[in-house]
């Protein structure tokens, strides 16, 4: 017999969406009702909200609404139809969260009004969650006969209200604190289910750690779901004491970011850089205006090898730096799969700059950190790992060299669930060696054992090849011949350049994308004219 879940949300964004669709996955039997509080903007209500926040915000308010007016022009089209399975993080866009059998949306103009109150009395709900909601009342969140669990990113009771991570970044906490508690009549009061916290890293920016809480909240309302409708839950009474928060002026944000700046440094600064951005700019703008039609069409496969806002070096990029990126993507490129780059040999001309997204080693950071962002943005993307290290909790020679300390690697299970996105998993050899300095013997075990271990672990039949450093001295005629011998259907360097004219399935170029890179930079090396 199928169990109904009602869902109050003030927003179907990405993280509300996905959030629902795991649980669909990982619950059998569910029907939903989704609530969305959808109220009438009436003019005179939108003045006064602008006429409070001007009063409250001061000057600082006039500019923050005109680049949020310049985001939303340049946010993408929403979906309006089903993208496909092969793409990744399809399955989590609104019109495929709406096209589920199970799955009813209404959308209210009051979501405590008598409409709303009979049409959730009517599902019948065995348990309501409350993801991004506005305040519930009494009347609805105790319909559901085991009651309303509301996701918080925050710990409780220290961190009541709103926004997450926010007032934990102002205090210099070094944790951030994740919660599922039920509703009750006050604000983020109710019995804890379930918490977690995740550690703040030396270099965490603000929608960092909120892209982090993102996936945690997911995470944590599965194992919360699940325990209450299998009746092993626990609810555990919140302790005296605590705080509740609300919105900070955007003075106190302006505040907070200087005071992150100066803990966490920033890019590169100085003429120099300002030059190189105004250069920037100026190339993608030339590119857009018609400079693509006066060189050779060209591909930029760009490659990556961690995500984390641990360390800021030339083999990492930041948590929201990286979201930034494959925003910029999504808005001003046409990605490919390393599949369509491998097909294409020849090179069409794009009136959009030609990119594809690819990862190196396979650090645990790529699936923790990068994957929801690539889900989010709908962005398809390559992983080469090295077989004998992922899985087995090895270490990489080059992190060995440098005195690093022991950096997390995927698992097998991590890998499957990206296969199971639509991503790409290949080999990169399966102890991370130097094909050109290793004894052909070698060279050629190590390529089988790394493509039988893909195929058997993963159910791979074409396996890609990146191999190991990327330099043009660490492959060799030779050797690159024993990789077509051993079935590999394409290899990758990482020497950098790009794909002019035509693709060499078996010399793919990458650009390394590290730290260093602003935005302009980033794009400009999109337009592979470096």
């Amino acid at each position: 017999m199928s169990r109904g879940i009602v869902v109050f949300t003030g927003s179907l964004s990405h993280s509300v969406r996905r959030n629902i669709v795991e649980l669909d996955c990982a619950i059998p039997d569910l029907r939903w009702l989704i609530v969305q509080h959808s109220p009438p903007r009436a003019i005179r209500r939108l003045l006064r909200n602008q006429w409070t926040n001007l009063r409250r915000n001061g000057w600082r308010w006039i500019p923050y609404q005109l680049a949020d007016a310049w985001r939303r022009l340049l946010r993408p089209a929403p979906e309006s139809a089903l993208e496909g399975d092969r793409c990744c993080g399809a399955s989590y866009t609104a019109a495929a969260l709406e096209a589920r059998r199970n799955v009813e949306l209404l959308r209210v103009a009051d979501l405590h009004g008598d409409d709303t109150l009979r049409a959730v009395a009517r599902f019948a709900a065995e348990l309501g969650l409350s993801l991004a909601a506005p305040i519930l009342r009494p009347s609805l969140f105790r319909l559901p006969r085991l009651g309303t669990l509301n996701l918080h990113k925050g710990k409780v009771p220290e961190y009541r209200g709103m926004p997450p991570a926010f007032w934990e970044l102002w205090n210099d906490e070094n944790s951030i604190g994740c919660t599922v508690h039920w509703v009750d009549e006050k604000l983020d009061t109710g019995d804890i289910v379930a918490q977690t916290v995740i550690d703040r890293e030396h270099h965490a920016t603000l929608r960092g750690l909120q892209l982090r809480l993102d996936d945690a909240g997911i995470r944590l309302m599965k194992d919360a779901v699940s325990s209450v409708l299998d009746g092993s839950a626990r609810s555990v009474p919140q302790p005296g004491g605590g705080r509740t928060y609300r919105k900070p002026r955007l003075a106190d944000v302006a505040a907070l970011q200087r005071k992150l700046r100066s803990r966490n440094g920033g890019q590169p600064g100085g003429t120099r850089a300002v030059l190189k951005n105004i250069y920037a700019r100026a190339a993608f703008a030339g590119w857009r205006l018609g400079l693509r039609r006066a060189v050779a069409p060209r591909l930029t496969v760009i490659l990556y090898h961690r995500v984390s806002d641990s360390v800021r070096d030339n083999l990492t990029v930041g948590i929201e730096q990286f979201d930034r990126q494959m925003a910029l993507l999504r808005r001003h490129c046409e990605v490919l799969s390393i599949e369509q780059v491998l097909d294409c040999q020849t090179i069409p001309r794009s009136r959009r700059p030609l990119v594809c997204v690819t990862f190196d080693d396979g650090y645990l950071d790529n699936y923790a950190h990068a994957m929801p962002i690539l889900l989010e943005h709908r962005i398809p993307a390559a992983f080469f790992v090295s077989t004998g290290i992922v899985g087995a909790d090895g270490r990489f020679p080059h992190d060995v060299r440098r005195g690093n300390p022991p950096i997390p690697v995927m698992q097998w299970d991590q890998l499957r669930e990206m296969r199971r996105h639509g991503f790409t998993i290949g080999s990169h050899s399966v102890n991370h060696i130097d094909c050109a300095g290793e004894p052909e013997e070698k060279v050629w075990a190590e390529l089988l054992q790394s493509r039988d271990d893909l195929r058997r672990e993963l159910g791979i039949t074409d396996v890609i090849f990146g191999y190991p450093y990327g330099g043009r001295q660490h492959m060799t005629p030779e050797r690159l011949e024993l990789v077509k011998q051993a079935g590999y259907v394409g290899c990758l360097s990482a020497y950098g350049g790009t794909n002019v004219g035509r693709v060499d399935r078996f010399d793919v170029r990458r650009i390394g994308i590290q730290w260093e890179f602003s935005d302009p930079a980033f794009l400009f090396a999109c337009l592979g004219l470096r």
